[in-house]
């Protein structure tokens, strides 16, 4: 049975402050700036707001001469292997880590923070606000908010035995299948991956169906694909809150539209999701700083309505 931990007790010995995880976590956002076009149909697929009179082209854009985020892309492109993302979902619940709230795991997140991010002075509880402030100002609702707030705290597997960041953050690729690099960043450093030569998972299908839907696919492990199993599990959040949590690093297939032969019909309406939530996370955070004390009573609120009083991690 999971217990409650105080956050003192996930701390990291060869990162104390959470610096090393929030630079490499700042370098790998460096290459996701999209063009972004939001899709109409109710409020939450109105095209954001609050962002229209901002210059997109001073936000974080990838730079291939990013000697921190290539050497981070290096170990993820080798590591993230099927043999690995096996075992790394079997493990994952295996054990009790902590039973936490939701504002509670938050706090623990704000513990990473990067005092040299060139781009925003925000810790991460400051993000996550951020994000959903911004919806909150664009009237999208109540789901919508929370999912805003909580998207980043997957990556609390940094204080639960990842191997370092390379099995945290940056943006995800479907294993099992060829790897279509040339829509994937830094393309040219999958050649160590032992995948790549495999007889099954270096074709274009691999182990999967044409057809099959992103749902039945592997998608590379980290902070998405952990916290879309907690909320799958602990939540009442829906569907479309779902796919934003579980796709909004999937660069490689929502941006660059790589793996349309693995989509169904489902991922229509999946892809359409998280092209509504990706300006509230990559633009809000030019924002105002919020005051986490001042909103807190409503975002508890909020919480309350989707996920239970406790969460285990």
């Amino acid at each position: 049975m999971p217990i409650a931990v105080p956050t003192t007790a996930f701390v990291r010995s060869d990162d104390p402050k959470g610096t090393k995880f929030d630079a490499i976590s700042d370098a790998v956002d460096d290459i996701n700036v999209a063009k972004l076009k939001a899709m109409a149909a109710d409020n939450a697929y109105d095209e954001s707001v609050f962002d229209s009179d901002k210059d997109k082209a001073t936000f974080r854009q990838f730079v291939d001469s990013n000697e921190s985020s290539r050497r981070f892309y290096i170990e993820q492109h080798t590591k993230q292997t099927v043999e690995f993302n096996l075992e790394a979902r079997r493990k994952v619940f295996e054990k009790a880590r902590a039973s936490m709230s939701v504002w509670e795991a938050m706090e623990l997140l704000n513990t990473l923070v990067d005092a040299s991010d060139p781009d925003t002075s925000a810790t991460q509880i400051q993000h996550l606000l951020q994000t959903a402030e911004a919806m909150r100002k664009d009237g999208k609702p109540e789901w919508m908010q929370v999912t805003g707030l909580v998207h980043d705290l997957g990556k609390l597997l940094y204080f639960f035995g990842s191997d370092g960041q390379w099995d945290v953050v940056g943006d995800t690729f479907v294993v099992g299948c060829e790897f279509p690099t040339e829509k994937i960043v830094y393309s040219d450093t999958f050649g160590e991956n032992p995948d790549l030569n495999h007889p099954v998972y270096s074709t274009k299908y691999g182990m999967y169906k044409p057809g099959c839907g992103l749902e039945n696919v592997l998608i590379s492990w980290g902070h998405d694909e952990y916290l879309y199993l907690i909320c799958k599990q602990q939540s009442t959040l829906p569907k479309a809150a779902l796919h934003m949590i579980r796709y909004h690093s999937f660069y490689p297939w929502h941006r660059e539209r790589a793996y349309t032969y693995l989509e169904n019909e489902d991922d229509k309406q999946a892809l359409k999701d998280v092209l509504a939530f990706n300006p509230y996370d990559l633009y809000s955070k030019s924002d105002s700083l919020p005051d986490p004390v001042a909103l807190r009573p409503y975002y508890e609120g909020l919480i309350a309505k989707f996920f239970p009083e406790k969460v285990n991690w």
